[in-house]
């Protein structure tokens, strides 16, 4: 059963990868990578994931904004619950993501240094996602003789402006926004390795109470992601991931910028299991190449509980 454990490996890495969002870049979330992220679970699995994580960086912002030269110190703690479904035959997932930050730094703002210190909530995710290929929906007892081989996926996620917000402020935990993100990719088995691929678009709608009731447009970031993975035995498993992503210029009051992102990150993950209910997962990630927004070092732990029919 140790396959079962790990099949939402890729939520809680997303949970332990720096969730603290900065209103002005939000890029955080692109940065994520989530290896084997469509796996396949046994219908009616429930897991639930608290994951901690430290962050500590800079912070490049459009230099049509008022706010540069942010270095930041986030600490996250993030719980989630997601829930294995069948969607017509086919697996699939709903998964809620809730994150909670501290957060201290030092930018320059309108010319002079500001120090930021706030904690509070993040903006609240929600994602259904569902294998088409590759993964039907199984019970516990048909899942002991499932086979990974070539997986196709997708999923849908939406974020809400739910966070701490305060609109004197550049640098938040909150987006006062809603995005949204399309995201397609496939897993493929060969032995005890798995090679998955992904690739993604997150649209936002406009934050009108930017900096004192400014308007702050985005545009879309597209992200592409590739991870490698190896099954140790026993149910440890380790990862290493790679992501780049480009666009989100920005437009404030009218006036847009020419600005935009092409960073790219890499990423390590090893998962151990505790109990068959029971299991731990560290990682790290770091940026490869930042032309132009977040350049952060992330550590971070989860600890993963999976509870269901027959399980």
């Amino acid at each position: 059963m140790a396959v079962i454990a790990v099949s939402v490996h890729g939520l809680a890495l997303a949970l332990s990868a720096g969730l603290a969002l900065v209103s002005v870049s939000a890029t955080a979330h692109a940065q994520e990578m989530e290896p084997r992220a469509y796996s396949n679970s046994p219908v009616g699995f429930n897991f639930f994931i608290a994951g901690y994580s430290y962050s500590q960086g800079g912070l490049s912002l459009d230099p049509s904004l008022p706010v540069l030269d942010a270095t930041l110190r986030i600490h996250s703690g993030v719980f989630a619950y997601a829930h294995a479904l069948d969607l017509w035959g086919k697996s699939g997932k709903l998964d809620i993501i809730l994150p909670y930050s501290r957060l201290s730094g030092t930018a320059t703002l309108e010319g002079q240094t500001a120090e930021r210190r706030v904690s509070g909530f993040g903006d609240s995710r929600f994602r259904l996602s569902v294998n088409l290929y590759g993964a039907p929906a199984l019970s516990a007892r048909d899942f002991g003789t499932y086979r990974r081989d070539l997986v196709i996926g997708a999923s849908l996620q939406v974020s809400a402006p739910s966070g701490q917000y305060d609109s004197s402020r550049g640098i938040n935990l909150g987006t006062n926004r809603w995005w949204i993100r399309p995201d397609v990719g496939f897993s493929k088995a060969f032995g005890v390795l798995t090679l998955d691929v992904t690739a993604s678009a997150t649209f936002y709608t406009d934050n009108d109470n930017f900096l004192g009731g400014q308007t702050l447009e985005q545009a879309p970031i597209y992200a592409a992601q590739a991870n490698l993975s190896i099954d140790l035995g026993h149910g440890i498993w380790g990862a290493l991931s790679a992501t780049y992503f480009r666009g989100g210029a920005t437009t404030l009051n009218g006036t847009p910028s020419d600005v935009e992102l092409g960073n790219a990150r890499a990423g390590a993950l090893l998962a151990v299991p505790v109990t068959p209910q029971h299991s731990i997962k560290l990682n790290v990630n770091h940026g490869l190449y930042t032309r132009f927004g977040t350049d952060f070092l992330t550590l971070g732990i989860a600890w993963q509980v999976r509870w269901g029919p027959g399980g």
